[in-house]
């Protein structure tokens, strides 16, 4: 058994973003039943629903564990169910919620070698003690057992794979090809149990080349990169002079975005997180929404549950 629990299903800044008042945003703060707020994008994802491995570490890591009661500390003491973390990228959005689990608690983070890298270069990562919290390293295509931060297994294995994207923007250089970005920077994940059960998550993803369509051909489930309905939304709506496709993500909409690619691969659930603030599907009376639920697709909520 998998079961998995979506913390936060919004992009970068969340929803409402702090600092936009878009309509959709503006209809977020006044409450309206059809925009529901939404917190940055992570996952929780158990065996056996005791011990809890986070996909991501959010910004908003201590709201979404206050939200989330298997979360929580046991009574009348210290300690967390959480005991692992398994990170796609180094994006901010991603790896900031790490900064949460300092207060010396024992918990394994699993990343490629590059995001490793990238949190040893890092001294404010420090605070999150390697000696409580040790930094494993993954490599891509190989199926490696999730452990706790002593060893113990946690009854998950992952095995993380290139997917394209670029690096996170805060590395980003410009004088490099594709910023410098290297295929350890994105990746997505597959999650097992070892029996039957699996799915895939892949919140950052900026096409759907054969090869990786044919990997998700079939699944049972697949968490994927809603950041934006169109290409162009950021640019239109005022808000950056940036595409989807610059900032690593496909397009919901049009001939080539994730709801076209993934149409002939049998995929049996389909589910949008990474969901920027901008975008339309996020309102339940949108007629983006209901052509993305047409096509056969959930749009990710906080606090959403699954089991496999």
């Amino acid at each position: 058994m998998i079961r998995i629990l979506v913390l936060g299903a919004g992009a970068g800044g969340g929803f409402p973003q702090w600092n936009c008042g878009c309509d959709n945003c503006q209809r977020a703060r006044s409450g309206d039943m059809a925009a529901p707020a939404r917190t940055q994008s992570s996952l929780a994802v158990s065996a056996d629903g005791l011990r809890w491995v986070l996909l991501n570490a959010s910004p908003d890591l201590a709201a979404q564990i206050k939200a989330n009661p298997v979360l929580h500390p046991p009574v009348g003491g210290r300690g967390s169910p959480i005991v692992a973390a398994v990170v796609t990228n180094a994006d901010v959005d991603h790896i900031a919620g790490l900064l949460t689990l300092r207060e010396c608690h024992r918990f394994a983070i699993h990343a490629t070698r590059r995001v490793v890298g990238v949190l040893g270069a890092n001294a404010i990562f420090n605070v999150v003690n390697p000696a409580f919290a040790p930094r494993i390293a993954v490599s891509l295509e190989e199926p490696t057992a999730i452990r706790d931060a002593d060893g113990i297994a946690t009854g998950l294995s992952v095995t993380a794979f290139a997917v394209p994207g670029k690096i996170a923007l805060w590395l980003e250089d410009p004088d490099a090809p594709n910023f410098g970005s290297v295929p350890e920077d994105t990746v997505g994940l597959e999650i097992s149990d070892g029996e039957c059960n699996r799915f895939f998550y892949l919140p950052g993803c900026a096409s759907l080349p054969p090869e990786l369509a044919e990997r998700l051909r079939g699944a049972d489930l697949v968490v994927f990169d809603g950041t934006t309905w169109t290409d162009d939304e950021m640019i239109r709506k005022g808000f950056s002079n940036k595409t989807a496709s610059r900032m690593g993500h496909m397009a919901m909409s049009g001939e080539d975005g994730t709801i076209a690619a993934f149409a002939l691969l049998d995929v049996k659930r389909r589910v949008f997180v990474h969901i920027n603030n901008t975008n339309p599907v996020l309102l339940a009376d949108s007629p983006e929404r209901q052509a993305a639920e047409e096509a056969g697709w959930d749009i990710g909520f906080d606090g959403m549950e699954i089991t496999l």
